[in-house]
């Protein structure tokens, strides 16, 4: 009789888990897709907004240090 309680909340357990891991990628990859990471086009419009002339050789400096800082 007890082992049956243990049996049905270990399997809860076991499901809750799976669901809640597929329910939270699923939820991670929307987010991405409508809020996509900094890429290179973005990084050049914030820099003119604060009065920086970006050249490519600074956008590629910062894109290698942020993709650094990712890893």
């Amino acid at each position: 009789m007890l082992w049956q309680f243990i049996l049905v909340g270990v399997l809860a357990l076991i499901a809750g888990l799976a669901l809640g891991f597929f329910i939270a990628r699923k939820y991670m990859m929307s987010y991405l897709k409508k809020n996509p990471p900094i890429n290179e086009q973005m990084l050049k419009m914030m820099m003119m907004q604060m009065g920086q002339k970006p050249s490519q050789k600074k956008i590629n400096q910062m894109m290698n240090a942020m993709n650094k800082q990712t890893k």
